[in-house]
């Protein structure tokens, strides 16, 4: 019971102004581990934005996958600070996060897409090369760029293919990440 109670007080000062604090109490319930899993899922629903952080930034370190559903769930959050500890937390648990984000590739919203990719990148799964070469088409700049950039980091002929085609049919970002890309495979 009293591990439980420190885990809500140091969940209690996350919503603390300096960003120093919240660093120290996130390594602490990274130290405290699986008992503080749940308290910290509940509180990615916390109305404090730097609650909502922390808590995604803790259970990425803790990596547990009780968590994997929760921050999938986050990655639809309003703010974009905690949408992105969200994707970096679901790129530390690795496998155990692929299909979930990968059945976010088809969300309504671009920002959620564009998360997966980017997270779907960090995890280097070659499960996820296909759903992204198709999201290579998508009508969101941030989208296709994260999908190149994620396919980029994964690597095999099949990406190498798809970038080349990119190249010749994106105008943005996306084909200067394809381009940069097949420049590195010819070095």
């Amino acid at each position: 019971m009293e591990k439980q109670e420190n885990v809500a007080r140091l969940i209690e000062s996350l919503k603390e102004e300096d960003e120093h604090v919240r660093v120290q109490v996130i390594e602490l319930l990274e130290e405290i581990g699986s008992p503080a899993v749940e308290p910290l899922i509940t509180a990615l629903s916390d109305p404090n934005k730097f609650v909502r952080m922390g808590a995604a930034k803790s259970l990425g370190d803790i990596n547990d996958s009780k968590a994997v559903d929760p921050l999938i769930e986050t990655l639809s959050d309003d703010n974009k600070w905690v949408r992105r500890e969200a994707s970096g937390a679901l790129s530390k648990m690795g496998d155990d996060a692929v299909d979930p984000l990968i059945n976010l590739l088809d969300n309504d919203d671009w920002k959620v897409r564009g998360a997966a990719t980017w997270a779907l990148g960090n995890i280097k799964n070659p499960k996820s090369v296909d759903p992204l070469i198709k999201v290579l088409n998508d009508k969101s700049g941030f989208v296709r760029s994260g999908a190149a950039w994620a396919l980029g980091n994964i690597g095999g002929e099949k990406v190498e293919s798809a970038m080349k085609e990119l190249t010749k049919n994106d105008s943005g970002y996306a084909k200067k990440v394809a381009a940069d890309f097949l420049e590195k495979k010819v070095d």
